[in-house]
């Protein structure tokens, strides 16, 4: 059973298509998120990367780490959320294990190991079919919306 379906993500997350990377969160608790990216053959970015041999870009796992995570802040460590923007001031060990490709299923956890005051630092796995295939430690600012 589902937490969050897709309108309920976008009433928190400010991204839209094709920039929007978490389709549903299953698991939500205060330091711990899971989410998933269903990873289709129309995403705009297999145009490109690479038309012969369609791959995710690692980057672009990295970004859907970084929505997943921020969901979690946003509904669980942020008091005022529409006044508030997060905005990712690290990444850290970032390991692409496997290639993500059409079909697949990117399921995310995210756990924050640390928060001090404004500064939260998560750790990320992605994993398509219990194997992972991207992991990373990132570092975060909560930073009024008017300030960027």
């Amino acid at each position: 059973m589902s937490v969050m379906q897709i309108e309920a993500i976008k009433k928190v997350l400010p991204h839209r298509y094709p920039f929007l990377l978490v389709d549903r969160v299953l698991e939500l608790e205060e330091k711990r998120i899971l989410a998933y990216k269903n990873v289709t053959v129309n995403e705009d970015f297999f145009n490109g990367h690479f038309p012969e041999k369609p791959l995710m870009p690692g980057v672009l796992q990295v970004e859907a780490l970084a929505q997943t995570g921020c969901i979690m802040l946003t509904e669980n460590h942020i008091e005022n959320p529409d006044e508030s923007l997060i905005v990712f001031t690290n990444i850290n060990q970032a390991k692409f294990r496997k290639s993500v490709v059409p079909g697949d299923q990117l399921m995310m956890e995210v756990f924050l190991t640390n928060r001090r005051r404004n500064f939260t630092t998560m750790e990320g796995t992605a994993r398509v079919n219990d194997k992972v295939v991207c992991e990373l430690e990132a570092t975060s600012a909560i930073v009024p919306k008017e300030d960027e």
